[in-house]
């Protein structure tokens, strides 16, 4: 791997650390474990120019946002205007 396309974090990192913090990782609860494997996925796709690979939930939510929108189910520019106007009052 070329230094000039290493994130900063990992160029810091010694190889011994990156091999400590993944056997501690070991010991983390399932769900981590799997949040940190697809944190690692998603950086090496990056790295090598891949596309992202989306979960089957984000592809849910892709597939019910276009059937809403073929649905005519799209805001109005005054919807997106109020919507604007509320969350910048907050």
């Amino acid at each position: 791997m070329e230094t000039s396309q290493t994130p900063d974090i990992v160029q810091a990192m010694a190889p011994t650390d990156l091999r400590t913090l993944l056997e501690r990782a070991q010991t983390w609860p399932e769900e981590a474990q799997q949040e940190l494997t697809a944190i690692a996925a998603e950086i090496e796709s990056e790295l090598r120019g891949g596309e992202y690979p989306a979960t089957a939930e984000e592809l849910r939510i892709i597939d019910a946002a276009i059937a809403s929108v073929d649905l005519g189910e799209v805001a109005t520019d005054a919807d997106v205007a109020a919507a604007f106007a509320k969350f910048r009052r907050g």
